[in-house]
């Protein structure tokens, strides 16, 4: 297992641009361009798990091995420019992850690279590939199906309280599977009785007048979509949850750390590793289009004790029983 600090991932990919001239003039060393949407230090262990897949396949950096590194540091219209950095560089992979609008700025940028990506929606109806079993092209990569969880996530809230009659759902517009999002939340709630309350946020200010709109119509708990915007308000959107006082659920383990009630979601790091091994198999002569999509079998439950406590709620032992982490 390789272990290096946030600090150190992120200093060792930001002198990554020199490396494929110097790297090519060392016999077997292959380059690959990691094109990321999301700020590095908030994305630095699912990066680190993408590394330990590329070791699991058998490529180590400094060895074998370059990553020519780009991040758009969440300023999404960059990453076209970035993307066509990468193919200019003739690295041999991609590796587009952070939000789909990195794949989708790789996939305009190269027909013929080699992509591998990660997504949280469904790469069929996002257009990334024409199929999961055989994707097809120059593109592959992992799904942590997080376009798929919110109906979980809403019977784990009515699981700590089943008398809440209206359910928030926060989603962010630039997100491009939010209206699968929606659509499934709508099927969800509509067939228990259970009232749905939408609103988009795309700037803070909007996030402050969503919870606000939340707090006229008496929701009783809130749901919150995945989104790079999301988790660059994470405070944000934690403070305000617990200032209101609504029990919120969020995508994944970051926010309940940092006080939110629940968090449920795909390992997404499971996902960024196989991403990895993806590409140690794509170097060693394995046809993108051949290797199927993977799809995320790993989920994560984490419950903030202390944060119910602050709520008033009363977590019942047998969800505290299924929970994979509990925060006191």
């Amino acid at each position: 297992m390789i272990v290096i600090t946030r600090r150190q991932f992120a200093v060792t990919l930001g002198g990554a641009a020199a490396w494929p001239i110097a790297a090519r003039g060392q016999q077997g060393t292959r380059v690959i361009g990691l094109l990321n949407g999301q700020v590095t230090s908030t994305s630095a262990s699912l990066l680190l798990a993408l590394r330990q897949g590329l070791v699991q396949a058998g490529f180590v950096e400094g060895q074998n091995l370059a990553i020519v590194y780009r991040s758009a540091e969440a300023k999404v219209e960059q990453l076209p420019a970035l993307a066509t950095e990468l193919v200019s560089l003739r690295v041999a992979v991609i590796a587009a992850v952070g939000g789909d609008n990195a794949v989708l700025a790789a996939k305009a940028a190269t027909a013929t690279i080699p992509i591998v990506f990660t997504t949280g929606g469904d790469p069929v109806s996002t257009g990334f590939v024409s199929s999961i079993r055989r994707p097809g092209g120059n593109i592959t990569g992992t799904t942590f199906m997080g376009s798929l969880v919110a109906t979980k996530q809403i019977g784990l809230l009515r699981d700590i309280e089943p008398k809440w009659e209206m359910v928030g759902l926060l989603l962010n517009s630039g997100n491009p599977m939010t209206p699968l999002v929606e659509e499934e939340v709508q099927s969800a709630t509509s067939s228990i009785g259970l009232k749905v309350a939408v609103a988009r946020a795309n700037t803070p200010a909007e996030i402050d007048n969503a919870f606000a709109q939340f707090i006229e119509q008496q929701i009783g708990a809130l749901v919150i979509g995945s989104a790079v915007f999301f988790n660059r308000n994470l405070d944000r959107l934690v403070n305000l949850s617990a200032k209101h006082r609504i029990p919120a659920i969020f995508n994944n383990r970051d926010f309940a750390a940092a006080g939110g009630l629940m968090s449920y979601g795909a390992d997404t790091s499971d996902s960024y590793r196989q991403a990895g091994v993806y590409v140690g198999r794509i170097l060693k002569g394995d046809n993108p289009g051949d290797l199927p999509v993977m799809q995320s079998t790993r989920f994560e439950f984490v419950i903030n004790l202390k944060t119910a406590r602050t709520l008033g709620l009363n977590i019942p032992p047998s969800i505290m029983a299924i929970a994979n982490e509990l925060i006191e």
